[in-house]
């Protein structure tokens, strides 16, 4: 019976899934910077016979400007192969007739121009970084506090992420402020929603033991995969900690230092 643990499942895969921030580059002022090794990794991994995909939970920009600063930071990548949240959320909105309000970093407000969002019946929260005020968050609560059925919906539920300058708090955090505050129970999109998951695999036309996801954050990424039925690894950059690698609850399938020395090991198996 053929080994379907980390490394050796890598002779059987179809499809490669990466995590953006903190696997490909550290973001921060200027737009970041690559993690050595990741523009020449994703370069192999596309010449390669597996297809690639990549899932972020990026919220500070539309997906067109945050690729486009992935291209200068040298990356071969295209809008077409980018999973985030807010392309999702909208589709969520406009199918349940929702009207939101709009927490979220201005660089995002392009991916919901075709949005109404006139006298709101809903509560859109991203990464809104400096935008996390008390007079924004207490709107926030209020549209949500007024509603007899209040609905937030959060693009993604990430504790924290880490610049180029240190970790930054993400949506998460504030997330479970109004939760707290409202008594309602956030809907997610993004990750590790297994069906924001299933969506890439879907475009990908694979199963989940098919596909496997690379990721810094243990939780999100490499959990969040293996809810759906994937193989999860995680790498030591990024918002990495040692702790990870004895966490409670989520177990990485493997664990390597880098995107670089994921994508050989990846590669050297299926020789």
């Amino acid at each position: 019976m053929a080994d379907t643990g980390w490394p050796a499942c890598s002779k059987s895969l179809k499809g490669v899934i990466l995590d953006l921030c903190g696997v490909l580059y550290d973001s921060g002022e200027g737009g970041g910077v690559a993690i050595p090794g990741s523009v020449e990794a994703v370069k192999k991994l596309k010449a390669s016979d597996l297809q690639v995909r990549f899932c972020t939970n990026e919220t500070q920009a539309a997906r067109p400007a945050f690729v486009a600063k992935l291209r200068r930071l040298g990356f071969d990548i295209s809008v077409s192969e980018v999973f985030s949240p807010a392309p999702a959320s909208v589709a969520v909105l406009q199918d349940r007739g929702l009207r939101p309000h709009l927490l979220v970093y201005d660089g995002l407000l392009p991916e919901f121009e075709n949005v109404d969002t006139t006298n709101p019946n809903c509560v859109v929260i991203g990464d809104a970084a400096e935008k996390f005020t008390y007079q924004n968050l207490n709107d926030a609560f209020r549209v949500l506090i007024e509603l007899e059925k209040p609905v937030l919906i959060s693009l993604g539920q990430g504790r924290y992420y880490k610049e180029t300058d240190g970790l930054k708090l993400d949506v998460g955090v504030f997330m479970k402020a109004l939760e707290y505050a409202c008594d309602v129970k956030a809907e997610v999109i993004g990750k590790p929603s297994p069906l924001f998951f299933q969506s890439v695999l879907n475009n990908m036309g694979l199963q989940p033991h098919e596909a496997l996801m690379i990721g810094d954050d243990l939780v999100n990424d490499v959990g969040g995969a293996q809810r759906c039925g994937m193989k999860g690894v995680q790498v030591r950059t990024g918002k990495y900690r040692p702790s990870d690698e004895s966490h409670p609850t989520v177990t990485a399938d493997g664990t390597v230092d880098d995107l670089a020395q994921a994508v050989d090991t990846i590669l050297d198996q299926r020789r």
